[in-house]
């Protein structure tokens, strides 16, 4: 049975249209400054600062889902990039060297708008200031970042202080840049648009802990498009209140899904974008829903305040699922699949993203002592399909699932 599409998702895909189409003109007519920002980068400062805003992990994972990547990653590889650093970096750089992106089909642009400033956070992955000095030397343009503190249990005032500093140092560039000054009053506005964003979108994620579930990681990894790119506008907002009012009628009329749902997923990294229709209809077909995920939360910020921007974004970005350590990510897991009612994890190996990976140090094999539950690991990528085997993924999840349904007998 194919449930009937979400109609809000007819709003989204205008919003994401207007998006590129905006930046695209922004390039033509020289303002305002385009700045490349990294997807949980300080996104609020650039707006606050007159920045249009373009974030190329948004273009990765297109490259991705659109299977363009496998064809593009050997030509950053001849640059001297290596095929096994991120392939967001290498499918990007390679769209770049060969002249082709998604954007051409999807909007009829012919490539990506060219940044006048780069602005990174390695909180979420480390080599993306390698990624963004790529195009500063292409181009022979600002690079600017934060250095965040890594592996962390408890969020100490040092951590927060250290990054409000980097933030700071900021400043003067993207003025510079820009040509406008920095404007508390409109920093305090778009970070309390970006609180407001967050906040509906928990609440988006927090709807598929109702049975049945209205909604899946699959649906997740498409509505979250909006949160990732527009948060700080309030166009962003209002999406989630009409996905919000959809979701909540749904609950109401007991819509689920995956009709018929017998066991609940939780999924652990990266997602694979190039199988994802695959893995949704091979897990419909099992009446296995994923109903929630690391991935997709990590654009939750709920350390977000206008009241105070600066502490409050560097909060944010440090209480990141990715900046933390083992201790703090395995009770961060627990409280999501037990607000879930998961009956199984799933985490995805992917090859060239280690820092969105955690089945290599044996969280597998502790989450399950510790919660009794089974746990399955699928080896692949993000999007560099040469990792990744349909047929074994396939066998492995039917495996999985079966084993799920002999416990639930």
């Amino acid at each position: 049975m194919v449930m009937p599409p979400i109609k809000a998702t007819k709003q989204m895909k205008k919003l994401m249209e207007d998006h590129f189409l905006g930046l695209a003109k922004a390039k033509e007519e020289g303002n305002p400054k385009v700045a490349w920002c990294t997807s949980v980068g300080p996104a609020e400062l650039l707006h606050a600062m007159g920045f249009d805003v373009y974030f190329p992990e948004n273009h990765g994972a297109m490259l991705g889902a659109t299977r363009m990547a496998t064809d593009l990653i050997p030509e950053a590889v001849a640059a001297g990039y290596s095929p096994e650093i991120c392939s967001y970096l290498t499918s990007d750089v390679g769209s770049y060297l060969a002249g082709q992106t998604p954007l051409t089909r999807a909007y009829g642009l012919e490539s990506v708008p060219r940044a006048d400033v780069l602005v990174f956070n390695n909180n979420q992955c480390r080599e993306v200031q390698d990624w963004f000095m790529f195009y500063a030397r292409e181009w022979d343009v600002p690079l600017v970042g934060i250095n965040n503190p890594r592996v962390i249990h408890e969020v100490k005032e040092s951590h927060v202080a250290d990054v409000k500093s980097q933030m700071h140092d900021m400043i003067p560039v993207l003025e510079q840049v820009s040509g406008n000054k920095f404007d508390i009053d409109r920093f305090r506005e778009v970070v309390g648009l970006s609180k407001q964003c967050t906040i509906r979108w928990r609440k988006v994620l927090e709807g598929a802990a109702h049975h049945p579930s209205p909604m899946t990681f699959f649906d997740h990894c498409i509505h979250m498009a909006p949160a990732v790119v527009l948060r700080g506008k309030q166009e962003a907002v209002d999406y989630y209140d009409l996905l919000l009012a959809e979701i909540d009628q749904m609950v109401q009329d007991q819509v689920a899904a995956v009709p018929g749902e017998q066991v609940r997923l939780y999924w652990d990294g990266m997602p694979v974008w190039g199988r994802l229709r695959m893995l949704s209809e091979l897990l419909n077909e099992l009446q296995a829903p994923i109903v929630s995920s690391t991935y997709c939360n990590s654009w939750i910020f709920d350390a977000l305040d206008e009241r105070d921007p600066f502490d409050s974004m560097a909060r944010a970005a440090l209480e990141l699922f990715n900046v933390r350590d083992d201790d703090f990510k395995e009770g961060y897991v627990k409280e999501w699949v037990e607000r879930c009612g998961v009956a199984g994890i799933i985490f995805h190996d992917a090859k060239t993203c280690p820092y969105n990976t955690n089945s290599r140090f044996a969280m597998p094999q502790r989450l399950s002592q510790e919660l009794g539950l089974p746990t399955l690991v699928i080896n692949g990528d993000l999007n560099d399909l040469r990792f990744f085997s349909d047929e074994q993924a396939k066998t492995n999840i039917e495996a999985f699932v079966e084993q799920l349904l002999e416990q639930a007998a």
